[in-house]
């Protein structure tokens, strides 16, 4: 009986056979890979502003606490951003005539508010609240890394649910003193998790409420 097929016919069924296999597994690991990229989630890629602020130079450098332009952050769930004064209490009189600084000089002069570009901007069924974070202990670096190191401001975490349920879950990892929420330069010290589970008592941190969904979609 005469040969029906080719010889290559074998192997191209055996390619057809692990293509069915491979292929769907590199298209979900290949969007999988995308969703968790910088184009999409924004991390490390520096925001346009009206002004180019340095917070490695007034935090890192000059030593400004974070309190002193985001002065609701302790009282309310956003954290606020300085108004002009804030900026013209020292630029009056330090790089007054500077180009760069211009929009500032013109926001001043026309009392119009600067508009400053969201770096860290959660979808609006996420209620997050920053006052009752710093309350119990979460420092400013665990969510927006090390802001006093940053010469243009970027987003240092994703933000997405399962990295904040990362930390709800298991809160003693990242709580530190109240005195240290502020200092850019804190590290966890070896024993973290005996003086997180300290201060889950000492701060009366609920963790089971943590989890829940209304914690955070309201």
């Amino acid at each position: 009986m005469p040969q029906l097929f080719r010889r290559r016919t074998n192997t191209v069924a055996r390619l057809t056979l692990v293509a069915v296999v491979v292929l769907p597994i590199a298209i979900a690991a290949g969007g999988y890979a995308f969703l968790q990229s910088a184009y999409v989630t924004g991390v490390g890629v520096p925001r346009a502003q009206p002004v180019p602020f340095s917070h490695a130079h007034h935090v890192g450098g000059l030593g400004i606490d974070c309190r002193y332009c985001h002065t609701s952050v302790e009282k309310a769930a956003f954290a606020g951003m300085p108004a002009t004064e804030t900026c013209m209490t020292c630029h009056s009189q330090i790089w007054a005539d500077s180009p760069m600084l211009a929009p500032v000089r013109e926001s001043y002069a026309k009392d119009v508010p600067l508009q400053w570009t969201r770096v860290t901007d959660l979808p609006d069924y996420v209620y997050f609240d920053h006052h009752i974070h710093v309350a119990k202990g979460i420092g400013c670096t665990s969510c927006h890394g090390r802001v006093d190191e940053m010469p243009l401001t970027w987003k240092a975490e994703n933000m997405r649910m399962a990295w904040c349920l990362s930390c709800h879950r298991a809160p003693e990892r990242h709580l530190r003193p109240r005195e240290a929420v502020f200092d850019p330069a804190w590290q966890a010290p070896r024993d973290q998790l005996v003086q997180g589970k300290e201060l889950l008592e000492r701060y009366h941190v609920n963790v089971q409420s943590l989890s829940d969904c209304s914690t955070c979609h309201r």
